[in-house]
């Protein structure tokens, strides 16, 4: 008997520190804070095409710029903030990726610069390097052999 309520209390117990999610909640504030950085992007996508830069040169300014403005906001602990209010939101555009590079970086700096930032730069991004290029790799293989035998 004495298991059984050790039981009923440890579920209780998880219970009560399991966060309790609202799933449109959660679509909601994705939504928004990527929508944001998307208005954000076109933003200075747009700022650009005034200045008479042409469209390949815009994108690549509003790429850097966005990369950039990730990396200082993570490092003044803003990101982080908006990712776990926004979730997937913040998680999923360039400003994502530049986020998972930077935080370890910044993180292991203080272990030096070969055996903290160099080694653990790239553990959170590491795999998406890792499989995307590894993905192209087997895509850029098919196309390549669908063209030697005359299908493309």
């Amino acid at each position: 008997m004495d298991k059984q309520r050790q039981q009923e209390a440890y579920k209780n117990y998880v219970q009560q520190k399991t966060p309790v999610h609202s799933l449109p909640v959660n679509m909601a504030r994705a939504f928004v804070t990527g929508g944001l950085i998307c208005v954000i992007g076109q933003g200075i996508l747009n700022f650009c095409k005034a200045r008479g830069l042409e469209q390949d040169i815009c994108g690549s300014w509003t790429s850097i710029i966005l990369i950039l403005l990730s990396v200082v906001f993570t490092g003044f602990g803003i990101y982080p903030k908006l990712a776990k209010w926004g979730g997937a939101g913040a998680l999923v555009p360039i400003t994502g990726f530049a986020n998972s590079v930077a935080a370890p970086a910044i993180e292991y700096q203080k272990e030096g610069q070969v055996m903290g930032i160099g080694c653990k730069i790239f553990t959170i991004a590491g795999p998406v390097i890792l499989y995307g290029v590894f993905t192209s790799w087997l895509l850029g293989l098919g196309y390549w052999i669908l063209k030697c035998v005359g299908i493309l």
